[in-house]
């Protein structure tokens, strides 16, 4: 390999890498705590300044999800899309996408307008709080009445669970004018939050879904990132997920007292 097809190989590297940590939702510090790496090693990676070595390739792989050859043919397409009403074209079976119905689509921008618009402007409520507010909105929905609400894609990282759509939406509301996003600083750490610019659309909403999601609120929104960040990762939904695997709805039903949300005597006292 001639020096300039090393170098066009690492700057598409460095594109494919960024765009994954974009769909996952995360920032570059959080890729790198999850390698255990410093967050320079990361800018670098993405910008093709530094090479990456075969023992990182492994970890960005695991961290992803992707295989490392998947990860090194450029030509394989990974990304997150939007449907948004339109049918998927169909892809070649080597070719990974998460592919996100319009109707979660939907869900997802008023939920999370709806939070926004209730308790988004609380100090402690950034980024890391409305992903576990989201995780649990969409668990405590699908444990009670046995349905998604949003129906995200969750996966286990070390922050507790992320929505694998959340970039992909959220930039796509941000061009919208759907939502703001600002950085500021909490308890001397760097803070991402997002301010609402409309009123969520309620009618895309049911009675109980309202119900649901103000009871998370009420229960949860008042932790921080840290609190509500520990408290997730006592839910048997997260315990019984491998590192960077997707969280499966089911385990729901194996919750403990203390996060379960469903009343089960009824159904084990039926004849």
């Amino acid at each position: 390999m001639s020096n300039e097809q090393k170098n066009d190989f690492q700057t598409n590297l460095g594109i494919r890498l960024k765009a994954l940590r974009e769909a996952q939702g995360w920032s570059q510090d959080e890729l790198a705590k999850q390698l255990g790496i410093h967050r320079v090693a990361v800018t670098q990676f993405e910008n093709a300044q530094r090479e990456v070595s075969a023992e990182e390739l492994s970890q960005l792989s695991e961290a992803f999800a992707v295989s490392a050859d998947v990860l090194l043919d450029l030509k394989k397409d990974i990304q997150v899309v939007l449907e948004e009403g339109k049918k998927n074209k169909k892809q070649p079976a080597q070719e990974m996408r998460i592919s996100v119905p319009e109707l979660k689509v939907d869900k997802f921008k008023e939920v999370l307008l709806y939070i926004l618009n209730k308790v988004g402007s609380r100090p402690n409520v950034g980024e890391t709080v409305i992903w576990k507010l989201l995780y649990f909105i969409d668990f405590d929905f699908y444990e009670k009445y046995e349905e998604h609400l949003i129906g995200a894609t969750y996966i286990k990282n070390i922050y507790g669970p992320t929505p694998v759509e959340s970039g992909k939406i959220l930039s796509k509301m941000i061009e919208d004018g759907d939502v703001v996003a600002v950085k500021s600083q909490r308890s001397g750490f760097d803070q991402k939050k997002y301010i609402p610019s409309r009123e969520p659309e309620l009618s895309k909403l049911g009675a109980h879904e309202i119900k649901l999601i103000d009871e998370v609120l009420e229960r949860l929104s008042h932790m921080g990132a840290r609190q509500i960040s520990q408290y997730s990762h006592g839910d048997i939904p997260w315990v019984t997920t491998e590192e960077q695997a997707k969280i499966d709805y089911e385990a729901v039903f194996y919750r403990t007292p203390q996060y379960s949300v469903r009343d089960y005597g009824d159904a084990e006292g039926a004849i």
